[in-house]
Protein backbone atom coordinates (compact mmCIF):
# COMPACT_ATOMS: atom_id res chain seq x y z
CA UNK A 1 0.00 0.00 0.00
CA UNK A 2 3.18 2.35 0.52
CA UNK A 3 4.70 2.12 -2.95
CA UNK A 4 1.24 2.64 -4.73
CA UNK A 5 0.54 6.04 -2.63
CA UNK A 6 3.38 7.83 -3.99
CA UNK A 7 2.45 6.06 -7.61
CA UNK A 8 -1.23 7.72 -7.20
CA UNK A 9 0.66 11.23 -6.12
CA UNK A 10 2.85 11.56 -8.76
CA UNK A 11 -0.14 10.34 -11.29
CA UNK A 12 -2.15 12.92 -9.78
CA UNK A 13 0.40 15.70 -10.50
CA UNK A 14 1.49 14.60 -14.23
CA UNK A 15 -1.83 14.87 -14.85
CA UNK A 16 -2.75 18.53 -13.38
CA UNK A 17 0.42 19.97 -15.11
CA UNK A 18 -0.12 18.44 -18.48
CA UNK A 19 -3.57 19.43 -18.63
CA UNK A 20 -2.64 23.23 -17.20
CA UNK A 21 -2.26 25.26 -20.90
CA UNK A 22 1.27 27.77 -20.78
CA UNK A 23 1.80 30.74 -21.36
CA UNK A 24 2.45 30.44 -24.58
CA UNK A 25 -0.80 27.98 -25.33
CA UNK A 26 -2.82 30.63 -23.52
CA UNK A 27 -1.75 33.50 -25.84
CA UNK A 28 -2.08 31.60 -28.93
CA UNK A 29 -5.58 30.75 -28.47
CA UNK A 30 -6.06 34.87 -27.68
CA UNK A 31 -4.44 35.36 -31.03
CA UNK A 32 -6.64 32.66 -32.77
CA UNK A 33 -9.38 33.77 -30.92
CA UNK A 34 -9.69 37.01 -32.19
CA UNK A 35 -9.63 36.15 -35.35
CA UNK A 36 -7.43 38.95 -36.88
CA UNK A 37 -6.57 38.44 -40.19
CA UNK A 38 -5.89 41.86 -42.01
CA UNK A 39 -3.09 43.88 -39.88
CA UNK A 40 0.04 46.07 -40.00
CA UNK A 41 2.60 46.21 -37.35
CA UNK A 42 6.49 47.38 -37.23
CA UNK A 43 9.17 44.49 -36.92
CA UNK A 44 12.53 44.92 -35.29
CA UNK A 45 14.95 42.09 -35.79
CA UNK A 46 17.88 42.89 -33.19
CA UNK A 47 21.07 40.78 -33.63
CA UNK A 48 24.72 40.90 -35.16
CA UNK A 49 23.56 40.98 -38.47
CA UNK A 50 24.47 42.76 -41.80
CA UNK A 51 21.01 43.86 -42.16
CA UNK A 52 20.61 45.96 -38.93
CA UNK A 53 20.48 49.58 -40.92
CA UNK A 54 17.19 48.50 -42.43
CA UNK A 55 15.60 48.17 -39.41
CA UNK A 56 12.85 48.37 -38.21
CA UNK A 57 10.75 46.90 -41.04
CA UNK A 58 7.06 47.61 -41.51
CA UNK A 59 4.87 44.24 -42.67
CA UNK A 60 1.36 44.16 -43.68
CA UNK A 61 -0.44 41.20 -43.68
CA UNK A 62 -4.25 40.83 -46.00
CA UNK A 63 -6.00 37.42 -45.25
CA UNK A 64 -3.27 35.92 -43.23
CA UNK A 65 -0.71 36.41 -46.00
CA UNK A 66 1.88 39.04 -45.86
CA UNK A 67 0.81 41.56 -47.88
CA UNK A 68 4.20 44.28 -47.83
CA UNK A 69 6.93 44.65 -46.02
CA UNK A 70 9.06 48.10 -46.32
CA UNK A 71 12.25 48.71 -44.29
CA UNK A 72 12.98 52.00 -42.27
CA UNK A 73 14.28 53.90 -45.29
CA UNK A 74 10.54 53.30 -47.50
CA UNK A 75 11.46 51.16 -49.86
CA UNK A 76 9.97 48.21 -50.40
CA UNK A 77 10.87 44.65 -49.39
CA UNK A 78 9.90 41.72 -51.75
CA UNK A 79 10.77 38.09 -51.55
CA UNK A 80 13.73 38.12 -53.88
CA UNK A 81 15.47 40.43 -51.79
CA UNK A 82 18.71 38.84 -49.79
CA UNK A 83 17.85 39.35 -46.40
CA UNK A 84 13.89 37.89 -46.65
CA UNK A 85 14.90 34.39 -45.97
CA UNK A 86 16.25 35.84 -42.36
CA UNK A 87 12.73 38.01 -42.12
CA UNK A 88 10.12 34.91 -43.42
CA UNK A 89 9.79 33.95 -39.79
CA UNK A 90 8.59 36.86 -38.72
CA UNK A 91 6.35 38.18 -41.04
CA UNK A 92 2.91 36.84 -39.57
CA UNK A 93 1.76 36.41 -36.11
CA UNK A 94 1.10 33.13 -37.03
CA UNK A 95 4.77 32.48 -38.47
CA UNK A 96 6.41 34.48 -35.22
CA UNK A 97 4.25 32.00 -32.87
CA UNK A 98 5.37 28.87 -35.68
CA UNK A 99 9.02 30.49 -34.94
CA UNK A 100 8.58 31.01 -31.41
CA UNK A 101 7.37 27.58 -30.41
CA UNK A 102 10.15 26.03 -32.22
CA UNK A 103 12.77 28.02 -29.58
CA UNK A 104 10.98 27.18 -26.76
CA UNK A 105 10.81 23.41 -27.33
CA UNK A 106 14.16 23.49 -29.49
CA UNK A 107 17.74 23.22 -27.30
CA UNK A 108 17.81 27.78 -26.82
CA UNK A 109 19.73 28.42 -23.43
CA UNK A 110 17.43 31.31 -22.44
CA UNK A 111 14.20 32.29 -24.19
CA UNK A 112 12.49 35.56 -22.66
CA UNK A 113 8.92 36.47 -24.08
CA UNK A 114 6.01 39.03 -23.04
CA UNK A 115 2.97 39.02 -25.18
CA UNK A 116 0.42 41.61 -25.52
CA UNK A 117 -2.54 41.89 -23.10
CA UNK A 118 -5.35 42.25 -25.70
CA UNK A 119 -4.41 39.84 -28.41
CA UNK A 120 -2.29 37.94 -27.17
CA UNK A 121 0.91 38.27 -29.62
CA UNK A 122 4.14 38.31 -28.61
CA UNK A 123 5.38 42.00 -28.46
CA UNK A 124 9.35 41.13 -27.29
CA UNK A 125 11.37 37.68 -27.71
CA UNK A 126 14.73 37.72 -26.04
CA UNK A 127 16.90 34.59 -27.80
CA UNK A 128 20.32 33.49 -26.02
CA UNK A 129 20.70 30.26 -28.10
CA UNK A 130 24.68 29.40 -26.19
CA UNK A 131 24.48 31.25 -22.80
CA UNK A 132 28.50 31.39 -22.64
CA UNK A 133 28.62 32.59 -26.41
CA UNK A 134 29.05 35.71 -27.66
CA UNK A 135 26.84 37.33 -30.71
CA UNK A 136 24.27 35.00 -30.55
CA UNK A 137 21.39 36.54 -29.56
CA UNK A 138 18.33 37.12 -31.22
CA UNK A 139 15.88 39.68 -30.21
CA UNK A 140 11.87 40.25 -31.90
CA UNK A 141 10.24 43.17 -31.30
CA UNK A 142 6.77 44.25 -32.47
CA UNK A 143 5.38 47.42 -32.21
CA UNK A 144 2.63 49.94 -33.52
CA UNK A 145 0.19 47.08 -34.27
CA UNK A 146 -3.00 47.99 -35.84
CA UNK A 147 -5.60 45.82 -37.23
CA UNK A 148 -7.03 47.11 -40.53
CA UNK A 149 -10.78 45.61 -40.83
Amino acid sequence: MKKIIPLVLAFILAACSASAPSEYDRNLEKWQGANITRYRYTLFIGCFCVFMDQMPLTVEVRDGEVASVTRSDGTAVSPSDSFYEFYEPYLTMDRLFLELETVLTGDADVVAVTYDPVHGFPLNIAIDYIEEAIDDELSIQVSNFVTLE
